[in-house]
C-alpha cells in the first residue's frame, strides 16, 4: 500500500483552475521530484497535498486512507511535512525558539537537528532574522522534522543558496532518506539535482503530468525533461 496516493486531482484557488488530473503514488522511504517550468503548478500540487489550494476534484490518500478534506493542521499531525519556499521563520524567536515550537513527541529532538545541522547549535540564541539564506533553510529543514513527519515536502530547497551550501543541503536530504527512511517529494529547478536525489519524477506543464520515469532513466535521457522545463 503506498504511503501518499494522489488520483485525478483538480485543485487550484478560488475559481481558477491550476492543477487537472494530476495522479502519482509514493511508498515509504521514496523520494520523488517534481519538476516544471515557472508557473506550471508545482507549488499548488504541494499546497494542495498540505490542505492550502482548493481542491474541485480527485483523492487524496494516506497509508489507504482518505485525506481529502483534512484541514493542514491534521495532514501534518498524520505524518505530512511541509518546507515552503518562503521558509516562514519566526523572525522574533532565537533559533532554539523556533525548533521548539514545532516540537511532537518522536524519534527528533532538539539534539538530534542539533546533531543534523551543527551550525543551528552554534547560533541556537541567534534571532530568525540574523541568520544566512542556508542558516534559514536548514532552520525550515529542523523544525519541520520536528514535527516528525514520514513525508517532507520540500519546495525550491535550494534556491538563491550558494553551492557549498546546496552540496551541504543536498548530503543532509540523501542521509535523510538513506539512513532515516523519510520519503521526500521535492520540487526544484536545479532538476539534474532533483533527480540525484530521488527514485522518481513526474514534469508538470499547464498544470498536467506530461513525462514520468525513473529518475536515473530521466538523468541518462535528459533532452527529455529539458524539453519540458527550459524557459
Amino acid at each position: 500500500m503506498p504511503l501518499l496516493e494522489i488520483e485525478g486531482l483538480a485543485a487550484g484557488y478560488g475559481e481558477a483552475l491550476v492543477l487537472d488530473d494530476i495522479s502519482f503514488s509514493l511508498d515509504e522511504r521514496e523520494g520523488l521530484a517534481v519538476l516544471g517550468r515557472n508557473g506550471v503548478g508545482k507549488t499548488t500540487l504541494m499546497l494542495a497535498i498540505m490542505g492550502h489550494a482548493t481542491r474541485r476534484s480527485g483523492a487524496l490518500r494516506w497509508a489507504g486512507g482518505d485525506f481529502s478534506s483534512l484541514p493542514g493542521h491534521a495532514r501534518a499531525r498524520l505524518g505530512l511535512g511541509w518546507v515552503p519556499q518562503e521558509r516562514d521563520i519566526f523572525p522574533s524567536l532565537t533559533v532554539e525558539e523556533n525548533l521548539k515550537v514545532a516540537g511532537r513527541p518522536g524519534r527528533f529532538g532538539l539534539a538530534d537537528i542539533y546533531r543534523l545541522f551543527p551550525r543551528l547549535k552554534e547560533r541556537r540564541g541567534n534571532g530568525g532574522d540574523k541568520l544566512s539564506g542556508g542558516e534559514q533553510q536548514m532552520l525550515a529543514i529542523g523544525r519541520t522534522l520536528m514535527t516528525n513527519p514520514k513525508l517532507l515536502l520540500l519546495d525550491e530547497p535550494f534556491e538563491g543558496l550558494a553551492p557549498v551550501i546546496v552540496d551541504e543541503l543536498e548530503q543532509t536530504l540523501a542521509r535523510l532518506r538513506g539512513e532515516e527512511g523519510f520519503a521526500t517529494i521535492i520540487v526544484e529547478q536545479r532538476a539534474e539535482d532533483a533527480l540525484r536525489l530521488s527514485d522518481r519524477a513526474i514534469v508538470l506543464d499547464r498544470g498536467r503530468i506530461v513525462l514520468a520515469g525513473r529518475s536515473t532513466e530521466l538523468l541518462a535521457d535528459f533532452g527529455r525533461v529539458q524539453q519540458w522545463i527550459a524557459v
